[in-house]
């Protein structure tokens, strides 16, 4: 297809509410949790304890989601209620940036494709794909889904599938 083609097509994308095709960044590696001594979070028994030199904003974020743990799985949880019984992926995602400083209000998963700047972050990086949105924070995932189903807010070090992804990260981080 010609270049002019695709670029009209894209423009009409944006216009009608669609994704930008001009903005994002695709995932091509899988999301892995590798711990490295002051640059990633540490996990313990389930908890996650943010690295000594991480900013402010990435110290909260990891404390919003230590909150999560162990909450169930409820669709449309964290939207009409900031604190809730329990959470769905945006609701997860929505609670932690906005406990971070980093978000007003809440989400739902489609929102995130235009959220923050366009690729991975260096502390905090938002995975978003049609109908499901994950987060890295100080480069652990929190998830609500991935083997064994919808689990509920959870730090998951297993290695996730990052390709259909698109990449986002509140500016700065």
């Amino acid at each position: 297809m010609k270049r002019w083609i695709v670029r009209l097509l894209c423009i009409g994308l944006a216009l009608f509410g669609g994704v930008s095709c001009f903005t994002q960044v695709k995932a091509k590696k899988p999301v892995k949790y590798e711990f490295v001594h002051g640059r990633t979070a540490l996990l313990r028994d389930g908890m996650a304890y943010a690295p000594k030199r991480a900013p402010a904003a990435v110290k909260r974020a990891i404390a919003a989601g230590n909150r999560l743990q162990n909450m169930p799985y409820k669709w449309g949880g964290g939207h009409a209620r900031f604190k809730d019984s329990g959470y769905d992926c945006s609701g997860t995602v929505s609670y932690v940036l906005r406990e971070a400083g980093l978000l007003k209000g809440s989400m739902t998963s489609k929102g995130y494709f235009n959220y923050g700047k366009r690729g991975a972050g260096d502390w905090i990086t938002v995975y978003v794909r049609n109908g499901h949105v994950f987060m890295t924070v100080a480069g652990l995932r929190l998830d609500t889904g991935g083997r064994g189903g919808r689990t509920g807010p959870r730090w998951k070090p297993e290695t996730r599938a990052g390709r259909g992804h698109i990449m986002r990260h509140p500016a700065g981080y």
